[in-house]
């Protein structure tokens, strides 16, 4: 059998992300925090310095680069073996991040806001995210529509795993991009079927820490309360053929994964 998916500890540092903004803007605090992540169980790290919530405004490279690059780099003065991925959509801040330390890209636009993304994670062979959104964060969630959610977001994926292909990379990751472009509706739908995505031939990366359609089915406002729902929602979604799991509590899927190891204790001898 599978063993349990890759935790990805999410690290923000921005000042208005959806559910911690703010929280870890100052580099010292970041880090302290992204150590911390590691210590409660993460086993890769996901930096982002810019938002990508529901009318979220872009961000300089400059400025992008001013909050994830003392981060990575302070990660990498304490641990050298963590893999740490940089959330990103622009060459420079990616290619800076590489040199920093990051081993990963994780590009919520697939590619489409600049391809060369791609060609750098073909050029220094490390794995790359590719996140299916309809639109951009500004628009995404102004009235999202599809004939067959899941239909049309695998062959989404599946163009642009094509396209990142041709540029070179060797190592993709997919991900159906829960709450980027979809209704609440929408989410589930991709969810009950996503063991159907394992037909695109990559990983599978799978983000629904915190989010809204988890707020708008359980009657939770405050993001920072759905931890439980999220950690819940993932014992559930265990089959569900995700590879890796970005949540932003890693305390509480570590737990997951003792109790999961231990339940299947025999089989994984």
């Amino acid at each position: 059998m599978a063993g349990f998916p890759q935790i990805m500890g999410i690290v923000n540092v921005t000042p208005d992300s959806f559910s911690d903004g703010g929280l870890y803007a100052d580099p010292v605090r970041a880090v302290e925090h992204a150590l911390e992540l590691v210590e409660e169980g993460a086993d890769l790290l996901d930096i982002g310095g810019e938002s990508t919530r529901p009318g979220a405004q872009p961000v300089p490279v400059e400025e992008e680069l001013r909050r994830v690059l003392p981060v990575i780099e302070g990660i990498r003065r304490h641990r050298a073996d963590v893999p740490i991925s940089v959330d990103t959509t622009k060459y420079e801040v990616a290619r800076a991040a590489l040199d920093a330390g990051a081993t990963m890209l994780n590009d919520i636009s697939a590619l489409r806001f600049d391809p060369r993304i791609g060609e750098l994670a073909a050029e220094r062979d490390v794995p790359l995210v590719l996140m299916h959104m309809q639109g951009t964060p500004q628009t995404m969630q102004l009235n999202p529509t599809y004939s067959d959610v899941v239909a049309e977001v695998m062959e989404f994926l599946r163009e642009r795993i094509g396209f990142a292909r041709a540029l070179g990379v060797r190592q993709i990751i997919a991900d159906v991009g829960i709450g980027f472009g979809k209704t609440v509706e929408h989410n589930w739908q991709l969810l009950r079927r996503h063991r159907e995505f394992l037909q695109l031939g990559v990983p599978l990366l799978l983000g629904i820490s915190r989010k809204s359609f988890l707020g708008a089915t359980l009657g939770i406002p405050e993001p920072r309360e759905r931890d439980c729902a999220t950690a819940l929602l993932h014992a559930l979604l265990l089959d569900s053929g995700a590879q890796i799991l970005r949540v932003h509590n890693v305390r509480l899927l570590a737990q997951l994964r003792t109790l999961w190891q231990k339940l299947h204790a025999d089989v994984l001898v």
